[in-house]
């Protein structure tokens, strides 16, 4: 069993049988896919029921996809079973991030200041890419875009290191410099 608060990242998604052994590919679904290679225990997760443990024989990299064998798993039919899993690990075994990116599970709902005010301007609630749909969870920081809901509405702030002086996700706060005409552009 997973333990009472297991809170898992997940890496991949199971999408269909490979081969006639029981293998499965699978969608990647974190910037750091090598990992997976590696990766001998996860847990399974379909968003209804707890996560259960599969233990990992082998997972090589194909096409842009992951090809996972796991434990128990020899015919077609099994790995059939397993299409639209999510295949997790505890989010306390995310891989570290160089300085300068960000989990968006980590800037969403942080308090957004910006300079020389005496209270917030808002809190953090979504992360939108500015490019192409599909990628995962962490990347440059310059490609993001952070949607702070303010009394005043929806305000869209580039995640910029001259825009974002000051990125603190352990302490919840995200102090910013305004372009001047920035709110403008948001109405």
């Amino acid at each position: 069993m997973p333990p009472e608060s297991f809170d898992g990242l997940t890496l991949a998604r199971l999408l269909r049988p490979w081969g006639r052994r029981g293998e499965i590919a699978a969608e990647i679904l974190t910037d750091f896919p090598e990992r997976l290679s590696a990766l001998r225990q996860a847990w399974l997760a379909d968003g209804r029921t707890p996560p259960r443990p599969a233990n990992i024989l082998s997972c090589r990299l194909h096409g842009g996809q992951a090809i996972f064998q796991f434990e128990g798993v020899t015919t077609i039919d099994d790995a059939e079973k397993l299409r639209g899993l999510e295949l997790q690990v505890p989010l306390s075994e995310r891989a570290s991030l160089p300085r300068g990116r960000f989990y968006i599970s980590d800037l969403i709902g942080c308090a957004v200041w910006e300079e020389n005010s005496a209270a917030p301007l808002g809190t953090v609630r979504e992360v939108q890419p500015l490019g192409p749909p599909g990628q995962s969870e962490a990347r440059a920081a310059a490609s993001w875009m952070l949607a702070v809901e303010t009394p005043q509405g929806e305000l869209l702030i580039p995640l910029a290191a001259e825009i974002c002086t000051r990125v603190d996700t352990a302490a919840r706060r995200i102090d910013v410099r305004l372009p001047e005409g920035l709110r403008d552009l948001n109405k």
